[in-house]
């Protein structure tokens, strides 16, 4: 399994054709033309400028890193920079999903505790609507902390020390107001 891993990745001195840099409005164009000595040419796409892409001139030499034949970093003189084909660790999803399916697991469990502490006086742990408000909630806030930690690129675990308590405070917050309609059965 090493030795299969080890075999798709590959190193690539190549000279540089054109660069694209252009700023413009949502779709900005961020690219490097590359040759190598014999006849092959590509263009890789960048995310990002910076920090070498804008460094980058005709003719420069560069080190390719290849993985199963796609350029994911270019490299220069110990700058290095991801393509748009590097693979990511996206981890804030990863981390929001994760909170979202334990929430719900621990709203599923106390629910169902509830419910087989007091057969009889289970309310307002029901579906309707503490439960539903509690579920849009949960992932409102999952997927609203989550995205936007993926679009920063804020670490993972700002995630669910994020989403938790306030998942936890909104729970408490429904429980104490629709506690009073169940005391009086509305």
């Amino acid at each position: 399994m090493e030795q299969g891993q080890t075999d798709c990745l590959s190193t690539w001195h190549l000279t540089v054709v054109k660069t694209v840099n252009k700023t413009s409005g949502k779709s900005s164009p961020y690219e490097a033309t590359l040759k190598d000595r014999d006849s092959w040419r590509g263009t890789v796409s960048f995310g990002d400028p910076r920090p070498l892409l804008e460094r980058l001139a005709p003719g420069d030499h560069v080190t390719a890193t290849a993985w199963r034949h796609d350029i994911v970093v270019l490299s220069k003189s110990g700058v290095r920079q991801n393509t748009s084909e590097a693979p990511r660790d996206e981890l804030q999803m990863n981390a929001a999903i994760g909170v979202l399916a334990a929430l719900v697991a621990a709203q599923t469990f106390v629910f169902g505790a509830v419910r087989l502490a007091r057969p009889r006086d289970y309310e307002p742990f029901t579906w309707n609507p503490y439960g539903k408000r509690l579920l849009i909630t949960t992932t409102a806030v999952c997927f609203g902390v989550g995205l936007p930690a993926t679009w920063i690129g804020i670490p993972w675990w700002t995630v669910p020390a994020v989403a938790v308590p306030v998942v936890v405070c909104a729970a408490g917050l429904m429980h104490r107001r629709l506690r009073p309609r169940a005391a009086r059965g509305v």
